[in-house]
């Protein structure tokens, strides 16, 4: 990142994950999203907007399994559409969510998440001094042998849409709800595929942070 395209906070030094605070299980099944919930669609697109100061009120496992849901869950049991879209229905988009207790990966199919790594990984999924503060950071993973199909160009074209889709979805989600969350480009994918346990397919493309605002 050159010093132009820097933007005006601070990069806080990139340490290794912290050991997981609390029991980290193997699965958490997630609750079943309430469909009539949150604001009205227009007034959530009017209050979307990027926030870098976050509380750190503990994230609720209800408020988790919507979100996640929003983000890319299943909408359509009989075919398995998702909420986000995907070209040709390849879903080669992973959601991968660092809590204090632990890293785990989203299963829409079976709404639940999957332990990767019982660390704390928070920090590792971005440079800004602010991340690790808040209860959530959510990391957009490519698979790629899911879209082998494709040519490589037209993977990853596909493949950035797909996490864009899902990023705003999350963004639609947190002004709905009073949350307050940014999307981040700037990580070490290396470092942060290490923190993931991710395979020699896998990429981490986009971070995303969601948590309470911080009091003004």
């Amino acid at each position: 990142m050159t010093e132009f395209q820097c933007i005006d906070y601070q990069p806080a030094p990139l340490l290794p994950p912290a050991p997981a605070s609390g029991e980290a299980p193997a699965f958490i099944d997630l609750p079943r999203a309430r469909h009539d919930a949150g604001a009205p669609l227009m007034k959530a697109l009017a209050q979307r907007r990027s926030t870098r100061a976050y509380a750190d009120t503990p994230m609720t496992l209800d408020t988790l399994g919507e979100l996640l849901w929003a983000a890319n869950g299943v909408n359509r049991a009989e075919t398995g559409g998702h909420t986000a879209p995907s070209a040709h229905g390849f879903n080669e988009i992973d959601v991968y969510v660092a809590l204090p207790h632990g890293v785990y990966r989203y299963e829409p199919e079976l709404n639940r998440l999957a332990l990767k790594h019982a660390v704390d990984a928070r920090n590792m999924t971005g440079y800004q001094d602010f991340v690790g503060k808040a209860p959530l950071d959510l990391v957009y993973v490519l698979r790629g042998s899911q879209a082998l199909a494709t040519p490589r160009q037209q993977r990853e074209l596909f493949a950035a849409i797909a996490t864009g889709a899902i990023c705003q979805n999350v963004s639609l989600y947190c002004a709905s709800e009073g949350l307050a969350t940014v999307v981040r480009g700037w990580i070490n994918h290396r470092l942060l595929a290490d923190a993931l346990r991710l395979n020699e397919d896998e990429t981490p493309i986009l971070a995303q942070t969601v948590g309470r605002p911080a009091a003004a």
